[in-house]
C-alpha cells in the first residue's frame, strides 16, 4: 500500500490528495474505487509517480503470442510417471 510505504497517516494523505479521510480509507479497504484522477493525486501526495506504459497495437500482440505457442508446440513432451499411491495399513 502505498500510504504505508510513505509512511502518513489517513489524515495526512488524504489532506495532501485534497479528499476526506473515510473516503480514502474505504479506497484502502476496497469498498470505493477511486477514479484514475483521484489515483494519481493520492499517488504524487504519497510521494510516487506512476508511470504508463503504451499498450502493443493488438496485431503484434497476436503476432507475439503466436510465436510463443509456436515455440512452445515445438518443445519435446516427456510426460512425467505419476507417483504410486501408498496405501495405508491400519
Amino acid at each position: 500500500m502505498i500510504r504505508r510505504r510513505s509512511g502518513l497517516t489517513q489524515a495526512e494523505l488524504a489532506r495532501r490528495a485534497g479528499i476526506v479521510a473515510p473516503v480514502l480509507s474505504a479506497y484502502e479497504r476496497g469498498r470505493r474505487e477511486p477514479g484514475a484522477d483521484t489515483f494519481l493525486r493520492v499517488a504524487a501526495a504519497a510521494g510516487f509517480e506512476p508511470r504508463w506504459q503504451p499498450m502493443l497495437d493488438p496485431v503484434v500482440q497476436g503476432r507475439r503470442l503466436a510465436d510463443v505457442l509456436t515455440l512452445a508446440e515445438a518443445l519435446p513432451y516427456r510426460p512425467r510417471p505419476m507417483p504410486r499411491a501408498r496405501l495405508r495399513r491400519a
